[in-house]
């Protein structure tokens, strides 16, 4: 004789009594009182020694003081590329290209005091070297 093969339904799963969650305080965060003051210095020139020592004396300016000091950082160098023909006439397929050479640092001092502010003021630098001061 074959058997039949049985057809039982399993019993329905009782389900599990959901888990107890802790709740949990929702955190906002303030924003800060004691923000702090950064003076943003960029320094540009022509020639990367000229630039150097600048950067340098800025910095022994503000480590005088006891200034916090990020940097100098160098930034990507600007170079503007310029094509022009040698002649009008005859060899006017000659052609000369020239570039200029920007270089570029950056410093942070952060949280400067009235003291750094006024020796890099009275800094004098030599020509040719271009400050951009921000107050962040």
């Amino acid at each position: 004789m074959a058997t039949k093969p049985t057809t039982e339904k399993a019993a329905p799963k009782a389900k599990a009594a959901p888990k107890a969650r802790a709740k949990v305080a929702k955190v906002v965060v303030a924003p800060k009182k004691d923000a702090l003051a950064k003076l943003r210095i960029r320094v540009r020139a022509y020639e990367h020694k000229i630039l150097d020592a600048s950067v340098k004396q800025i910095m022994d300016t503000a480590l005088r003081f006891d200034a916090k000091i990020l940097g100098p950082i160098p930034l990507p160098t600007e170079i503007k590329k310029y094509t022009v023909n040698r002649s009008a006439f005859v060899y006017k397929n000659a052609r000369e290209q020239f570039e200029m050479r920007v270089h570029k640092r950056l410093i942070d001092i952060v949280n400067p005091n009235t003291k750094v502010i006024e020796s890099l003021t009275n800094l004098s630098l030599p020509s040719g070297v271009n400050i951009d001061v921000k107050m962040l």
